[in-house]
């Protein structure tokens, strides 16, 4: 089993709109097709993991979409119930109320209760949910640090107790580099990719979480080499180019302009892709994943997208 895929939890993150979602269903796709029991969570549940897989909506009870592959998405509240019947053991409804009202006001007296619900929650799914491996659409990198860092963060404000205890084995699993790793997602633009360096560096910092692996998603593909850029250099100036036109009934133009974006696109995109490699830690080298151009529904762009991430993983 490939490095990445032998762990059992993997969080999939990075700067919004860099294609985490598919990403990290691409991922739960390919672990299915292995055979391993998969669970995908959805930490955001706005239904976007429903549309890459092609599935009906999720729910926080895990439903099974395909051969080996189940989906979730969270709710934090249901995270909650499931805390005080597991751990807690007080009657809902006749000790708490509504445990909506509940986790509002114990969210605002104590920051971090609702990443610590997600947390465990997840947690639990590996060490208890009969899982192979667990994918987390995690938040985007504006958020995904201080929920990866909550384990900790609540260890270090409870002392001793019950919640003390729960944290520590928490902890002692996403520190696990066999077990646990973030998966960061990126693509091949400045930005981007600024964002995707400042992050691995944070996840390392702040957290007791393993950077497993770095993604660039949608990389161009070399359409033309340089000899292919002389000769449609050649053929764009002004005689060739209006023979061109007349022999074909249209104006060539268009297709040339075109050409020289592709070719200027790769270039940059390439150059991003030298500045990631360089900036990243030895032991990441970024798993590259080509733009799709053309498709009639996203699940066939995540089952493109699995296809490209089992060829990168030797698999």
């Amino acid at each position: 089993m490939p490095g990445l895929l032998s762990r059992r939890l993997l969080f999939v993150t990075g700067k919004g709109g860099v294609g985490k979602t598919t990403i990290a269903a691409a991922l739960a796709k390919l672990s299915a097709s292995l055979g391993r029991r998969t669970l995908l969570c959805e930490v955001d549940a706005r239904g976007d993991v429903a549309t890459c897989l092609g599935s009906g909506p999720s729910g926080y009870r895990p439903a099974e979409v395909a051969s080996s592959l189940w989906v979730m998405s969270m709710d934090t509240e249901a995270a909650l119930r499931d805390y005080i019947r597991l751990f807690v053991r007080v009657p809902l409804a006749a000790r708490l109320g509504p445990v909506a009202s509940a986790l509002d006001f114990i969210s605002t007296a104590a920051p971090g209760v609702t990443e610590i619900l997600v947390m465990g929650k997840v947690c639990w799914e590996v060490r208890e949910g009969g899982w192979d491996v667990v994918v987390v659409d995690a938040p985007a990198s504006g958020h995904v640090v201080s929920q990866l860092a909550s384990p900790t963060s609540m260890g270090e404000l409870v002392g001793v107790g019950m919640i003390r205890q729960q944290t520590d084995w928490m902890v002692e699993m996403l520190s696990d580099t066999r077990r646990t790793g973030a998966v960061v997602v990126t693509t091949p633009d400045e930005m981007a990719v600024q964002e995707t360096l400042e992050l691995v560096g944070r996840i390392g910092s702040e957290t007791v979480v393993p950077v497993a692996s770095v993604v660039a998603n949608r990389v161009l593909p070399e359409l033309f080499g340089r000899g292919e850029e002389e000769v449609f250099g050649s053929l764009s100036e002004t005689g060739p180019a209006s023979r061109l036109s007349g022999a074909l009934g249209s104006d060539v133009a268009p297709l040339f302009d075109a050409a020289r974006l592709a070719v200027q696109l790769r270039r940059s995109s390439v150059s991003h892709l030298s500045r990631l490699r360089t900036g990243l830690p030895g032991s990441l080298a970024p798993l590259n994943v080509p733009n799709v151009f053309v498709s009639d529904r996203p699940s066939c762009v995540t089952d493109d997208v699995s296809t490209a991430l089992a060829a990168e993983l030797g698999i």
